[in-house]
């Protein structure tokens, strides 16, 4: 069994645990919007030591790069605002800000 991510407009719709064979009859639709992904495949390494395959297990929202052949985690867009914590230490007048 592999992992495959349908692709859509560049943009991985749905993983599932497939046969190539089961992808090829076109049971899942066209086998060409499926592309198969390792799930031991992190940041261009195999973590168990194999050949990695396509930069990335391909996740839901991920875009594939057919140039390149790999899988890229979607990007942030969410700008945090620093956060200030106050914690008390032994006695009140003992702060200290993080």
């Amino acid at each position: 069994m592999a992992h495959f991510a349908k692709i859509q407009n560049n943009i991985v719709t749905q993983v599932i645990v497939a046969e190539q064979d089961v992808i090829d009859s076109g049971l899942f639709g066209d086998p060409k919007s499926w592309i198969q992904t390792s799930y031991n495949t992190r940041d261009g390494v195999h973590l168990l030591g194999g050949t990695p395959l396509r930069k990335n297990f391909a996740g839901i929202g991920y875009t594939y790069d057919s140039v390149a052949d790999e899988f890229n985690p979607p990007k942030s867009t969410v700008t945090e605002a620093p956060v200030e914590v106050t914690i008390p230490l032994s006695t009140a007048s003992d702060t200290i800000t993080l």
